[in-house]
């Protein structure tokens, strides 16, 4: 089974993606944080930062469109194809109430006459293949039969499965039993997204559906470097390529966007998924979440690093 990295904006960013490759590997596809394509058609220093293949570092990564407009999707799309993509993805899944008051996101799934209008004018000719990330629906896991009725309609790469609705965010578990009664249904590729957070976890997964072409890892995989790697039949994380992943990003997060204590902050977030792969880090995690100069981060990192005991899977903090 392929194992691929869920995108979460703030955290899997380009430097993330170059360095964890370097540093573990195990995963299949990195998929980026969104892109918000806008009516300007022109993307943003920012964006490109995260999108030009040399950015990459020769991982194999997707981008991701949100947008409802259709000749938003198709410019931003061309614009990816012509930079050598082969992919690009639709979001149909964030949840964010910024995001689905505008009918993006989730909210596409509340109009499904409008999201086959849009997928109508995509797929008449797009300039790459286009996969779907999607949720079961806003509120009712009952929506996604006539969703998915609609999706294999369409020539879709594969289609990502979220077996959440809308309304449950992230807060409750992933509706496992919904995603066992639409795969029957389905004629296309299917990636499922949920819920994986050990090795173990992936195991099962793996024995329950042989048939499913891969599964996409988030919060697992932001709090377990070496969990795609693991679900693979490889080891867990050592503390030595621990220290050595998270010392190269801070470096190419400080380089990047131009100061340590930017480094710092990104980090912080990514240790608030990391510190449950370690036992008694209690009191250097507070420390490293009060910390206000990269000096003192550093100090509290390694503190961890250095003390603190390794789990070979992580308890999770989510």
């Amino acid at each position: 089974m392929r194992w691929d990295c869920a995108p979460m904006e703030g955290i899997t960013g380009a430097q993330f993606r170059r360095v964890h490759s370097r540093c573990f590997g195990g995963v299949g596809r990195y998929y980026a944080p969104f892109l918000s394509p806008t009516r300007d058609h022109v993307f943003t220093r920012r964006e490109l930062r995260e999108i030009l293949p040399e950015q990459n570092g020769g991982t194999d990564t997707v981008p991701q469109l949100l947008t409802k407009n259709p000749e938003d999707f198709l410019w931003a799309a061309g614009e990816l194809a012509a930079m050598g993509y082969r992919e690009v993805n639709l979001n149909l899944g964030c949840p964010s109430g910024t995001v689905t008051a505008k009918g993006k996101g989730a909210g596409m799934l509340a109009d499904p006459a409008g999201l086959e209008r849009f997928l109508d004018r995509i797929f008449a000719a797009p300039p790459l293949a286009v996969s779907v990330k999607t949720r079961l629906g806003m509120r009712d896991p009952e929506e996604f039969g006539p969703l998915l009725e609609l999706f294999c309609r369409y020539p879709i790469r594969e289609l990502i499965l979220h077996p959440r609705v809308r309304e449950d965010f992230y807060r409750r578990p992933a509706r496992r039993e919904a995603f066992a009664a639409a795969l029957p249904r389905c004629t296309l590729p299917v990636c499922y997204n949920g819920d994986l957070f050990t090795a173990g976890q992936c195991a099962a997964f793996q024995a329950e559906y042989p048939g499913v072409a891969g599964a996409m890892l988030g919060r697992g995989l932001i709090g377990d470097p070496a969990l795609a790697r693991k679900a693979s039949g490889g080891p867990p994380a050592g503390r030595s390529e621990l220290e050595d992943f998270l010392e190269q990003l801070f470096d190419e997060y400080a380089r990047d966007y131009g100061s340590a204590h930017a480094a710092m902050m990104r980090m912080k977030e990514l240790w608030s998924y990391l510190l449950g792969l370690f036992d008694g880090a209690e009191r250097p995690g507070k420390a490293l979440r009060r910390a206000r100069d990269p000096a003192e981060y550093r100090t509290q990192a390694a503190a961890i690093l250095r003390s603190a005991g390794l789990r070979t899977e992580s308890r999770g903090i989510f």
